[in-house]
């Protein structure tokens, strides 16, 4: 439900304070619901989620959101793109106040080049990306909609944060109308 990685979070934080000066990897700070990857856009930063929450999403062509993932501290954002020389596959919004580690491209390209422990941590960070999505696409085959619904509350109540109604339909791949109603029964 709400993905972190500490390994890739204790890499960055070494990064930033191991610099000396070439403010090669910056702290930038979100307010939250504002964009910090659009779909679609080209690619301009690589970032690493110091703290707080965000959404990882999908807008399809009708306008409707589909929520991918809720990420945390240390998972990275923008290195698919970077990677494939894409655009951004998808939106990444702040759910909460949220802290980076920012990069530019040729930094991180650069790292790729030259650091094995950092393609280490994407190997592991890409396999991890390929067992939740096949987990969470069995797990929402044998699991009602009322039961992870009730999850992504607990998980909501943990984290002291708000997801909005719409938010949470996103997540779960329905409607608010169809949420409002489990929340009505779960009540």
């Amino acid at each position: 439900m709400l993905r972190t990685n500490q390994a890739f979070l204790s890499y960055f934080e070494d990064l930033y304070h191991k610099q000396e000066g070439r403010e090669e990897v910056v702290l930038k700070s979100f307010f939250r619901d504002e964009d910090i990857l659009v779909q679609d856009q080209p690619l301009s930063k690589v970032m690493l989620i110091k703290e707080g929450i965000a959404k990882c999403y999908f807008t399809e062509e009708n306008g409707k959101e589909y929520i991918v993932e809720f990420l945390g501290n240390g998972e990275i954002l923008g290195e698919i793109e970077l990677i494939k020389n894409i655009s951004c596959l998808c939106g990444v919004k702040a759910v909460s106040e949220l802290t980076v580690y920012e990069t530019n491209i040729s930094c991180f390209k650069s790292l790729i080049n030259n650091d094995l422990a950092l393609n280490h941590l994407l190997l592991d960070s890409f396999a991890e990306r390929i067992i939740n999505t096949s987990s969470r696409a069995s797990y929402q085959q044998l699991y009602t909609v009322e039961h992870t619904l009730t999850q992504l509350l607990n998980m909501q109540s943990q984290q002291g944060i708000h997801i909005s109604k719409e938010d949470m339909a996103a997540y779960l791949g329905i409607t608010v109308r169809s949420l409002n109603r489990i929340l009505k029964d779960l009540k």
